[in-house]
């Protein structure tokens, strides 16, 4: 296509946005409608999903060694779990690192563990991490299979359950933005054909001087694209006010490290986009069905 022709249609579809101002204030409220709760669910989602990862990221592998263990059978230990698919990162500590460590995280009452650095009954162990989280379960049990391993912690209990509840998490969260942008793309959709009904006549006249299909169908796709861009604008400005505020006020969130949403910033960039980049879509999409009845005269 010649950009001659290019710049005719925005400019044709520019021109129908502003001329059919009631419809299009309609088609932009529509939008900015079905946006601000795509919007709020994204916010949601992404940030539950931030928070899923964050924690699967910390679930870490502990394999205590046998204290019957020589060096030779650490050794092959390690090696054993060098060759496991799916393992990240692998570090070794003493069982004196366990027990300073220990005292160290139990503040004054850990000192009496200091009577126990000549006789330590801690085991030595290796922290193992898993590339994917969901890999934990199996990379445990086949370091449980290994000589000398006298016991494997993960928080199994735990780990289960929240790597269940993170995937349910994010199939609900992702089946209900799902819907509102199909439900978005009707509403906009049904929009858009009442105004395109009343150029009905118009188009029928382009196709009988000979119009292809693609020169009557760019400027509505144009007009869809600027409906939809209209339309995320408000939604954009409301979700970030929100979240701004949200960020800097939410000091209930401050009392638990484990639980961090994103930061505004690149968050703030990155969620204007994918709403501008949906709105756009759908009412391009929107457009182009409805105008593709009308383009059978």
């Amino acid at each position: 296509m010649k950009f001659s022709t290019l710049k005719r249609h925005f400019k044709e579809g520019a021109r129908n946005t502003w001329r059919n101002g009631w419809m299009t204030i309609a088609s932009v409220g529509a939008v900015t409608t079905t946006l601000i709760l795509v919007g709020v669910f994204l916010v949601l989602m992404l940030n539950l999903n931030h928070i899923a990862s964050e924690l699967e990221e910390d679930v870490q592998i502990k394999a205590l060694i046998e204290l019957t263990a020589e060096q030779s059978d650490v050794d092959q230990i390690e090696e054993n779990i060098n060759d496991i698919n799916g393992v990240e990162s692998m570090d070794f500590i003493t069982k004196e690192e366990e027990l300073e460590n220990l005292i160290d995280s139990m503040g004054e009452q850990g000192q009496a563990w200091g009577l126990y650095e000549q006789d330590n009954p801690l085991n030595d162990a290796f922290i193992v991490k898993a590339s994917n989280p969901l890999e934990t379960e199996r990379i445990a049990a086949e370091i449980e299979e290994f000589d000398f391993i006298y016991r494997v912690n993960y928080g199994q209990e735990y780990v289960d359950t929240l790597f269940k509840f993170n995937q349910y998490a994010r199939n609900i969260g992702l089946a209900l933005i799902i819907a509102l942008v199909f439900t978005a793309i009707f509403l906009i959709s049904n929009t858009i054909k009442i105004t395109i009904l009343a150029r009905k006549k118009e188009i029928g006249i382009m196709k009988l001087v000979g119009a292809t299909n693609n020169f009557i169908r760019w400027p509505f796709f144009v007009e869809g694209m600027f409906l939809g861009v209209l339309g995320s604008l408000l939604p954009i400005a409301v979700i970030l006010i929100g979240y701004y505020f949200l960020t800097q006020n939410l000091t209930i969130l401050q009392q638990f490290d484990f639980v961090k949403i994103l930061d505004f910033y690149p968050f703030a960039l990155q969620i204007s986009l994918i709403i501008v980049g949906i709105g756009a879509s759908i009412g391009v999409w929107g457009s182009l069905m409805s105008v593709r009845k009308f383009l059978k005269v």
